[in-house]
């Protein structure tokens, strides 16, 4: 019975770290990995993805107003299902290679798909799953998971791409990425039919029974007079916004080490391996110490590599410099995105209410969804080469130095409790 209940409980973590990469595959991991490519093959420039980004991320923030409250109703299986069928679909329309005007719609409509249905009900799950000792964990292989999941899908992509690349002119690089969406949108739908089919039969109903909760006024009010809660809500958006800033990392290797369209992907790639083993061995140290003073030395890695971006110090003629710099940034984000949710526990936040907590603490936490990406095309594209560059990382620099402000506070008042 042991042993059957262990690989029920393996089955389930492995379908919500395939399920919660795959719906975000579509929106964000392709245009990481492929951005030079995205560009080109879309006709748009860094400002016009950016304001994409930015349909997607106001259509997410009423999203997670009214998705929260819906994870705290139903199971996951059937909100996380239909999410991922529904951005599949939207996948194939990509393909179609649309006007900017419906690109900006498309990216609006999986702004609803990706975070209405799927994004409190995989974070409750992930919670139950954890239990009361093993948050860290918990996220740890969540994320560690979607960031090999995500490297896999981009290892794919890179294959596929690489192998119908024939020249480097526009309608060859169309042709070669067509295949690179079909394929992305088959596996993801095909993720949603396991879910829907195996997800339930996994996930523990009496669990999952005992966290159903009727929503209340009074509900809110507890959860906005925990000042752990408000703080998580600045540590998520400066993380969060790191984590965006891996989007420009394949752009960064073209636009300054003079990289091609297929190295600059290679490194975009090599981050997405880097988040599995960050993520598993952050939150196996979390549960032995605390998540917060991980998020802290996750900010402190952030803000020093920032500012080293922020300087012409990194040039073509320095690779060794670049990829380790590269791999510090990775360190820093992957760690803060690996914990902020597994520090819930630490926060005093009720389990009956985690679906409600996510919803109204990321309202603010991802509203980098809103600005970050026109943000970082405004800068990008008003000061090209390395110079945009320069300036982009100022401003993670400063970012990075709130959320390390914002984490030695939660750690202190979380301590204080203890």
């Amino acid at each position: 019975m042991q042993k059957k209940q262990t690989a029920s409980s393996i089955f389930n973590i492995v379908l919500l770290i395939l399920a919660g990469e795959a719906v975000f595959v579509l929106p964000f991991v392709l245009a990481r990995i492929f951005r030079p490519t995205f560009l080109d093959v879309f006709s748009i420039n860094n400002t016009e993805l950016g304001s994409c980004f930015s349909v997607y991320g106001v259509v997410a923030f009423a999203s997670y107003v009214f998705g929260g409250p819906l994870a705290d109703k139903y199971k996951p299986n059937l909100l996380m299902a239909v999410a991922l069928w529904l951005t599949a679909l939207g996948g194939f329309f990509l393909a179609s290679y649309p006007s900017v005007i419906a690109l900006h719609l498309l990216y609006g409509f999986w702004g609803f798909t990706t975070i209405f249905l799927f994004w409190a009900a995989m974070i409750k799950a992930t919670r139950i799953w954890g239990g009361a000792n093993h948050q860290g964990r918990a996220f740890g292989f969540l994320d560690g998971g979607r960031g090999l999941t995500a490297a896999l899908f981009g290892t794919l992509g890179l294959l596929l791409f690489a192998t119908f690349f024939s020249t480097p002119n526009t309608a060859d690089k169309q042709l070669a990425f067509k295949h690179v969406i079909y394929a992305t949108s088959i596996l993801v739908a095909i993720i949603g039919c396991f879910v829907y089919f195996f997800l339930n039969s996994n996930t523990p109903s009496k669990n999952w029974t005992e966290t159903k909760h009727k929503l209340t006024f009074k509900d809110f009010k507890t959860l906005t007079r925990l000042p752990t809660v408000w703080l998580l809500m600045i540590i998520i958006l400066c993380a969060y916004f790191g984590y965006k800033m891996t989007d420009v990392f394949s752009l960064y290797a073209k636009d300054v080490m003079a990289y091609n369209d297929i190295e600059s992907a290679q490194i975009g790639t090599f981050l997405l391996y880097l988040r599995p083993i960050i993520g598993f061995v952050i939150g196996m140290l979390a549960d032995k110490t605390k998540a917060s003073l991980w998020l802290i030395i996750g900010f402190i890695c952030m803000l020093v590599t920032s500012l080293v971006f922020s300087t012409a110090v990194i040039n073509s003629q320095e690779t060794f410099l670049f990829l380790l710099s590269i791999s510090i940034m990775a360190l820093g984000v992957y760690a803060a995105r690996v914990l902020y949710f597994a520090t819930f526990n630490q926060a005093n936040i009720p389990m009956a209410l985690t679906g409600t907590a996510v919803g109204f603490i990321s309202l603010v936490g991802y509203t980098p969804d809103i600005f970050a990406g026109p943000l970082i095309g405004l800068l990008l594209d008003g000061s090209p080469g390395p110079l945009g560059h320069r300036h982009l990382f100022m401003v993670m620099a400063l970012i990075s130095g709130i959320g390390l402000c914002a984490a030695l506070w939660f750690h202190k008042i979380s301590a204080r409790k203890t």
